[in-house]
C-alpha cells in the first residue's frame, strides 16, 4: 500500500517553519501545522512566505500550538484557497487568533477592514477539540481517520496529535504520532506531557536532542538572587521577552517571590537583605510592556483551568500569579515613552518585561537605548538570542571587559549595564526528555522521523534512541526529515 505517507514542507531541515502533510490516499490529506519559517536565510522580518504546495486535497488543518513557527503561513494557507477546518486544542482556540492578528498586521496588512475581515474568517474556520478525545474525520467510504490531541506540555494548549488511520480490508488502524513541540516536565504553569498508549510512526521534534537543559529545580532562586543584585543600585531588570509561554512563566514565578518577600516583610518589617539594598518589595513594580503579552497573559488568566494542580491552588489561596497588585500594564505607546523617561530620571527599582526576546524590535528596544549606558542598571536573558542579533550581542556583554556597543535601530550604543543570563527556561525537552517520551510508550514505534531541529541535533538524537533501545527486542527505525 502507498499510502499513508508524509510530505514535510517545513520544519525539516531547521528549527521553524513546521508544516507536515500526511496523506491519507491520492486525493484526501491533513496538514499538521503551517509554520512561518524564521532565522537566516528566511524571508525578511514579519513577510511572510507563499504557499508553494497544492492545497485542494486537504481535508484539515491541525494545528499542535500558536507559536509563529507552527502557524505563522496560516494567512498564506487562506490566501492559496484553504477554507477547511483548523482543529486545535481549547486553549489554542483562544489564543491563535490574538497571535495571528498580530502576524496579519506584520506582514500583510494594517488596514482595519482587511484584518477583520481575515479574523472573521479565521474565526469561522477554527474548531476547538477537547483534550485526550477522539473525533473522527471521514475520509472517503470505507477509509476513516480519527484525531485526538494530548497535553505537549510546551505552551498552554500545545498538543501532540495522534492520527488513527484505517482502510477497508485491512485489520489493524495505523497510529501515526506527530509531536509538535515537546515541553520539560518541570513547567510551572502546565501539566507535564505524557507518553502515547500507541505510535507506528512518529514524527518527532529534535530542538535540543543534542544536549540537557541545567538543573531547573532553583530556577526560582536564582532569580530571586539576580533581582536582589540587580536592585541593589536602585536601578531598573530588563527582561526581554517574547509574549507567549515566556512572559506567563516570568511573571507566575515573581508573583511567588514577591509573595513570599512581602509575607516575611509583614511579619518581620524588612527582610536583612532589603535592609541593606533599600528595597521596598511591597512597593516594587514590575511592568509588563506589551500589548500582545497582556492580551496573551489575560487568555491564560482566562484559561486557568488548563494549568497544572499547583498553580490553580493558589488560585484557591486567594492569589492571582498573572494578575497580581504590583503588576503594572503599559498599553499605549504614549504611555510607554512616559515610563522608559520616568525609569531613566528616577533612582526608583523596577522591573521591566518588554518583547521582544532577542532586542531586534519592540518597546524593549526603548528601554535599552535609554539605560544601556547606565551601570545602575540590569539587563537578564531568560532565552537564547540567535547569533546577530542586539540580544545576542549584548549577551556576549555579560563579564565583558572594556569598550562595547550595539547597534539599535542604526545607532551605536555603550553598554554599561550589568547583563546577565539566567538559564532553565527553555520550553522544550531535552535530549533525556525526547528519549523518555519515545520510551515510555509500551510498544516501540516501528519508525521515528525526526524534525524541527538543526542537523547536528537530529544525529545527536538518533544516537542516543539507538543507544536506548539497542538491548530491546524490536528497534524502530530512526530517520532523518530532508
Amino acid at each position: 500500500m502507498d499510502f499513508p505517507k508524509i510530505s514535510h514542507h517545513g520544519g525539516a531541515r531547521g528549527v521553524t517553519g513546521s508544516c507536515h502533510q500526511l496523506h491519507l490516499d491520492a486525493s484526501h490529506s491533513l496538514l499538521i501545522d503551517c509554520g512561518l519559517e524564521q532565522g537566516a536565510g528566511a524571508e525578511q522580518d514579519g513577510e511572510i512566505a507563499p504557499i508553494r504546495f497544492d492545497v485542494t486535497n486537504i481535508q484539515a488543518l491541525i494545528v499542535t500550538h500558536v507559536h509563529l513557527d507552527h502557524v505563522g503561513r496560516i494567512p498564506a494557507l487562506l490566501a492559496a484557497g484553504y477554507r477547511g477546518p483548523i482543529f486545535c486544542s481549547e486553549p489554542s482556540a483562544r489564543l491563535l487568533p490574538l497571535v495571528l492578528e498580530d502576524a496579519y498586521k506584520l506582514g500583510i496588512s494594517t488596514d482595519p477592514v482587511q484584518v477583520d475581515r481575515y479574523l472573521a474568517l479565521l474565526r469561522r474556520l477554527i474548531v476547538a477539540l477537547p483534550f485526550e478525545q477522539w473525533h473522527p474525520l471521514v475520509v472517503q467510504e470505507g477509509v476513516v481517520c480519527s484525531i485526538r490531541l494530548q497535553r505537549a506540555g510546551h505552551l498552554l494548549g500545545s498538543a501532540y496529535v495522534e492520527c488513527d488511520v484505517r482502510y477497508p480490508g485491512v485489520q489493524a488502524s495505523k497510529r501515526i504520532v506527530f509531536s509538535g513541540d515537546l515541553g520539560p516536565a518541570s513547567n510551572p504553569l502546565l501539566r507535564a506531557v505524557r507518553s502515547p498508549e500507541r505510535a507506528d510512526w512518529l514524527i518527532l521534534e529534535s530542538t535540543y536532542g543534542d544536549r540537557l537543559h541545567p538543573d531547573r529545580t532553583d530556577r526560582q532562586l536564582r532569580l530571586e538572587a539576580a533581582i536582589d543584585r540587580a536592585l541593589a543600585d536602585n536601578g531598573t531588570l530588563l527582561i526581554p521577552a517574547f509574549s507567549l509561554g515566556r512572559t506567563q512563566e516570568l511573571l507566575y514565578e515573581i508573583e511567588d517571590v514577591l509573595h513570599r518577600k512581602n509575607l516575611l516583610n509583614d511579619s518581620n518589617g524588612k527582610e536583612q537583605g532589603d535592609l541593606d539594598l533599600g528595597v521596598d518589595w511591597a512597593r516594587l513594580p514590575i511592568i509588563l510592556d506589551s500589548p500582545l503579552a497582556q492580551r496573551v497573559t489575560q487568555a491564560y488568566r482566562d484559561l486557568h483551568e488548563y494549568w497544572r494542580c499547583e498553580a490553580r491552588e493558589r488560585l484557591g489561596q486567594g492569589r492571582d500569579p498573572l494578575g497580581f497588585g504590583q503588576l503594572v500594564c503599559v498599553d499605549t505607546h504614549a504611555r510607554h515613552q512616559q515610563v522608559v523617561n520616568y525609569l531613566k530620571s528616577t533612582g526608583r527599582p523596577a522591573i521591566v518585561i518588554a518583547g521582544n526576546g532577542m532586542c531586534s524590535g519592540g518597546r524593549i528596544v526603548n528601554y535599552l537605548k535609554a539605560m544601556l549606558g547606565d551601570s545602575r542598571h540590569e539587563v537578564m536573558f531568560v532565552g537564547y538570542q540567535a547569533k546577530g542579533t542586539p540580544g545576542a550581542v549584548i549577551q556576549a556583554c555579560e563579564n565583558a571587559q572594556g569598550f562595547v556597543q550595539v547597534d539599535l535601530d542604526g545607532q551605536f550604543h555603550e553598554v554599561r549595564a550589568k547583563v546577565i543570563s539566567l538559564g532553565g527556561y527553555s520550553g522544550h525537552a531535552d535530549q533525556a526528555g525526547l528519549v523518555d517520551y519515545v520510551a515510555g510508550m509500551p510498544y516501540v514505534p516501528q519508525k521515528i522521523i525526526l524534525v524541527h531541529g538543526e542537523k547536528r541535533a537530529k544525529f545527536a538524537l538518533a544516537d542516543a534512541l539507538m543507544r536506548r533501545f539497542a538491548n530491546e527486542q524490536v528497534r524502530p527505525g530512526i530517520s532523518i526529515a530532508q
